[in-house]
């Protein structure tokens, strides 16, 4: 048991965190080995470890932990960021993990961890409620879900995920779509948000900013729609017919 008490304060802990605490490599080699024999230690990925609750017999690290502890830049975001948040309408057995440095995705315990190339690092926060996760605020969460949404869960998703928002601070998202810098992301941020404004508190104003940035090219909300599409010309772009006609907030369906 010797040193089980110290590592199950850690959320997770790599081989270099044991080094550090013992002052000795051997001693932390030995210590793990003995603990994971002992069934008190798990290895969840290579030099990636979570003490095992002898209450529960489960890792102490929740999923959120252990995308955090991936790597020194690694931080949930997307739909698991909206998970955390507690305004996902669905929970995944997917973790969407980005970093900087890549990574293998990898499975735990049923649940496949994804890597996505982090771009930057403004939005992404420690919450003091919960040491040890690194994760996107709400507002850099929206605007990575717009950018991403046909790989992280889906328009429909995305859209019951906001349904559930009561506000977003405009400040904020104009800086994260800035930092991407790409005028489709302009296109679909001020077309999806603009549905939700009076909801979620923002300004014409912000709009108008998306609006100036939009450019003269015309795109796909969704790819495959040229004879399904309509022509939204605010936007310049094509859209799913009654995108939101049948899902308004509260609604159960998305055409």
């Amino acid at each position: 048991m010797v040193g089980y008490a110290v590592l199950a304060k850690l959320s997770t802990f790599s081989m270099a965190d044991v080094e550090a605490l013992t002052a000795n490599r051997h001693t932390a080699h030995s210590m793990v080995r003995r603990l994971m024999r002992n069934g008190l230690v798990q290895k969840i990925r290579s030099n990636l470890y979570s003490c095992v609750s002898v209450e529960t017999g489960q890792v102490i690290a929740s999923r959120y932990h252990i995308a955090s502890g991936i790597n020194k830049t690694a931080y949930v975001s997307h739909h698991t960021a909206f998970e955390f948040h507690g305004v996902a309408n669905q929970v995944y057995h997917e973790v969407f993990v980005s970093s900087k440095s890549r990574f293998a995705g990898f499975d735990f315990e049923g649940i496949t961890y994804r890597f996505i190339l982090s771009r930057f690092d403004d939005g992404v926060i420690e919450p003091s409620s919960t040491e040890g996760i690194r994760v996107t605020d709400l507002e850099r969460t929206a605007i990575d879900s717009m950018k991403d949404f046909g790989k992280v869960g889906g328009l429909e998703e995305l859209l019951r995920c906001l349904d559930m928002l009561t506000f977003l601070d405009e400040y904020r998202l104009r800086n994260y779509v800035d930092r991407y810098g790409l005028q489709f992301l302009y296109q679909k941020t001020g077309y999806i948000l603009e549905h939700y404004q009076e909801a979620l508190g923002l300004s014409a104003g912000f709009f108008d900013y998306c609006m100036d940035r939009v450019g003269k090219s015309t795109r796909y909300l969704l790819p495959g729609m040229s004879n399904n599409g309509v022509y939204n010309p605010r936007w310049r772009l094509v859209v799913p017919r009654d995108l939101f006609s049948m899902y308004e907030r509260g609604g159960d369906a998305l055409v």
